[in-house]
């Protein structure tokens, strides 16, 4: 519990810090986000095997996209992506460190729950930004966002939320709670120097396996649900929801295809998961010493 509590900052802080430090990571991991996307939305509700796949893998599908795009196609939707990192996770660092202030941290398995319950209120308050980084390149974001709101009503914001939640809320209590228990395990090895930014990297390293283990399934799902053909009431014509959009992939194209371009998810999950936590724990790091230097 004592570093824990030695690390904390106020909520309104870790706020501007971990919407900060996930939009820097955001800019060098968006072209593998474009990649991921394609690979997953590719051979929708179709058996394997009957459809053609002009995207393979890693490398050939980079190429292919900047092929079909130009370089430029790799960083589709970044506005996007950038507007939906620092809401999501602008909300879900404050609600953690509201719930560190609390004391929920420090208590057995807390760590999980606060990380699930900051990683729901803030996917369901980024969701209208979601809708961007496959769709929304073509215009500007908010002008995007106006045309689905208008089309389509409030509710086409927040379409495919039902997916978005508990992606979210799994991926941010796996790499909270991982994160979290990797440092400590690393600063109690001494194998660095406790106050250096490679114990961060190595949590966040460590952080991101279990990260993209458990999120890919919800990702594959996620997309699926933005991404899918709505009717003039914004409802979805291939999925009614999270269950049916599970029970359908694993029914039509089966159980592996939960893990869809399971390589370039892990290659954008991992490095946003180890430059997140890494930028954002040294930021804290900054934001303490600022503060401790006021103090003195």
């Amino acid at each position: 519990a004592g570093p824990e509590a030695e690390e904390t900052v106020p909520p309104a802080v870790d706020l501007v810090l971990g919407a900060s430090a996930c939009c820097l990571a955001c800019v060098f991991t968006n072209p593998l986000e474009v990649v991921k996307t394609r690979l997953q939305l590719q051979g929708e509700l179709q058996a394997r095997g009957t459809y053609p796949r002009p995207y393979r893998g890693l490398m050939s599908s980079v190429a292919a996209v900047a092929r079909a795009d130009g370089l430029r196609g790799l960083q589709k939707g970044l506005a996007a992506g950038l507007l939906y990192q620092g809401l999501m996770n602008g909300v879900r660092f404050y609600c953690y460190s509201l719930a560190g202030q609390a004391g929920l941290t420090q208590q057995p398995g807390g760590i999980v729950v606060a990380g699930a319950v900051a990683g729901a209120l803030g996917a369901f308050v980024g969701s209208p930004a979601y809708l961007g980084p496959p769709t929304l390149s073509p215009q500007s974001v908010l002008g995007a966002l106006e045309t689905i709101w208008r089309q389509q009503g409030l509710p086409g914001l927040w379409r495919g939320v039902g997916g978005a939640v508990p992606r979210v809320m799994v991926g941010s209590a796996a790499q909270l709670a991982t994160f979290a228990s990797a440092k400590a395990w690393v600063q109690e090895q001494q194998w660095l120097p406790e106050d250096s930014w490679l114990v961060a990297l190595a949590g966040g390293m460590i952080s991101s396996i279990a990260v993209a283990a458990v999120m890919t399934p919800f990702d594959v799902v996620s997309t699926r649900l933005y991404n899918q053909p709505v009717d003039g009431a914004g409802r979805g014509q291939l999925y009614g929801g999270l269950a049916d959009c599970l029970a359908k992939i694993c029914q039509q194209e089966g159980p592996l295809a939960l893990y869809k371009g399971l390589g370039p998810a892990y290659l954008r999950l991992g490095p946003h998961t180890i430059l997140s936590m890494l930028f954002w724990d040294e930021l804290r790091k900054l934001a303490r010493r600022g503060a401790q230097h006021q103090g003195t």
